[in-house]
């Protein structure tokens, strides 16, 4: 092989480690995402079931939901 072509592949391999290490870094963000996704999806639920458990069925008016400065 000639000199430019040593030259090009062992840019080729440093950008292709470069690309790896790339990966991995993106892929554990992916997955603390993944599981910080998860554990406010499961918040989320237990807030919502809390939330219905807590105020009885019925009627609602919306003069109780209009803010304080109405």
């Amino acid at each position: 092989m000639s000199a430019d072509t040593d030259e090009r592949l062992a840019q080729l391999e440093i950008k292709i480690s470069y690309l790896e290490d790339l990966v991995d870094t993106l892929n554990t963000m992916v997955v603390k995402q993944h599981d910080q996704i998860a554990m406010l999806i499961h918040e989320v639920s237990r807030l919502r079931q809390h939330q219905d458990d807590s105020q009885p069925p019925g009627f609602r008016s919306l003069r109780d939901e209009l803010p304080p400065h109405y």
